[in-house]
């Protein structure tokens, strides 16, 4: 494993092999930073959807020579000494974006109502878009080389995917892609149906507390 100059950097990282592109990572994202309402383009997690069988999720990863802090004109971004999460101080975030042009991994956005720069922060070490995944395809990792092996061995397998995925059209073979299909929708619902208990439960404790 590689040395790193932060203490504990640890990042959220995607396995494109198990990654369906359902964008539940995104809904559990915004519920958890308190949005009002979902909407993806807000979420601190984004879902690229590539083909039916090339999804994939990215996410800051705090990088050790992060070209985004490098990038803003206004000195507005900088990283914990310890993890390497990035902070972005809204009073000079002016919203140019250069830091998203900057950034190799798509790992930064702008939130649409307050223009600021918006990163990934980890939820406490309790990411919910790990917690949420129906595929289990996020997990934490603690370097670059994690997360590339596994984003490597997906692009790999590919030819064959798409292979196997064209000869199951050309015979019209559907029940095992009916069959997997059925489970996958099933535990997506489960996982939906958790995320919005969670977010019932949290909605009433405000609601307690005004």
């Amino acid at each position: 494993m590689s040395s790193s100059k932060f203490k504990s950097r640890k990042f959220v990282s995607v396995d494109p092999l198990k990654c369906t592109g359902c964008g539940i990572c995104e809904y559990a994202c915004t519920l958890e930073k308190g949005e009002k309402a979902w909407n993806p383009i807000r979420s601190r997690i984004r879902v690229v959807r590539m083909s039916p069988l090339f999804n994939f999720a990215l996410a800051c990863r705090f990088c050790e020579d992060a070209k985004c802090v490098d990038a803003c004109p206004e000195d507005a971004l900088n990283q914990s000494e310890d993890t390497g999460i990035l902070m972005v101080n809204d009073k000079r975030c002016m919203g140019c974006d250069w830091c998203i042009q900057a950034c190799p991994h798509g790992g930064i956005t702008l939130h649409t109502d307050t223009g600021k720069a918006i990163a990934c922060d980890l939820c406490d070490d309790e990411p919910s878009c790990v917690e949420f995944c129906p595929e289990d395809a996020l997990e934490i990792v603690l370097t670059d080389e994690d997360a590339e092996k596994r984003f490597n061995t997906a692009l790999e397998k590919l030819p064959e995917a798409t292979k196997h995925l064209t000869e199951t059209v050309k015979t019209k073979n559907w029940k095992p892609l009916i069959n997997e299909a059925e489970v996958r929708s099933l535990r997506v619902t489960e996982k939906l149906e958790a995320l919005n208990k969670k977010a019932n439960i949290k909605k009433n404790k405000k609601q307690t507390m005004k």
